[in-house]
């Protein structure tokens, strides 16, 4: 039960955070990070068949364009590129009021390449699950009260937003961006290890 309950206050949490919200606030810190090539495809994305449908191009484009709102904020000198592909989506329809109120879920995949080391940075693919959040519409659903377009583009800002909180996580860890830096330390290393003399 205690695991069910984690997993439930996961989703409210979630479901909570607007992925624009914080838009108009200075971008997180994310090192040396510039967005060279922002790509998103859509070639096997599945649809459930209670989902309002839009078309590929209409998908792709939405969270294209919520990636580069977020991203394009960041000017560093180092280039990074991103590889998304879109795995499935709900567009949740009208439901029954207190009943049956369907949200809207978005599944992709992510992947993010140095540009300057001609490497990916993810080993495997690293996979996002994201609903919708909960000013779309918490009790009647937002297929009442909202678009396909406008439940799309709610999920593609909360997309946007996990995939900035993914490289802030990884960056602390693994210091992905910080190359600037790493170069620096380096430097500093070599030229304090003392030379090594033939005889």
């Amino acid at each position: 039960m205690v695991r069910i309950l984690s997993a439930l206050i996961s989703i409210v949490v979630l479901t909570a955070c607007n992925g624009a919200s914080d838009l108009d606030k200075p971008a997180v810190p994310l090192g040396d990070f510039n967005l060279y090539h922002n790509i998103v495809v859509a070639p096997k994305v599945q649809k459930l068949p209670i989902s309002r449908e839009v078309s590929k191009d209409v998908l792709t484009t939405a969270i294209k364009d919520a990636i580069a709102e977020r991203f394009d904020r960041y000017d560093g000198t180092r280039n990074y590129h991103f590889g998304v592909s879109v795995e499935g989506y709900v567009l949740a329809p009208p439901g029954i009021p207190l009943v049956l109120a369907p949200k809207s879920i978005m599944i992709l995949n992510l992947t993010v390449w140095d540009d300057a080391a001609g490497k990916k940075l993810t080993d495997e693919p690293h996979q996002i699950t994201v609903f919708e959040s909960l000013d779309q519409g918490p009790i009647v659903g937002s297929g009442y009260t909202k678009t396909a377009e406008e439940q799309l583009k709610n999920l593609s800002q909360n997309a946007a937003k996990s995939i900035e909180n993914y490289l802030v996580k990884q960056n602390k860890a693994e210091g992905w961006f910080e190359r600037t830096a790493d170069a620096i330390i380096k430097r500093a290393e070599v030229a304090s290890t003392p030379a090594v003399t033939e005889n």
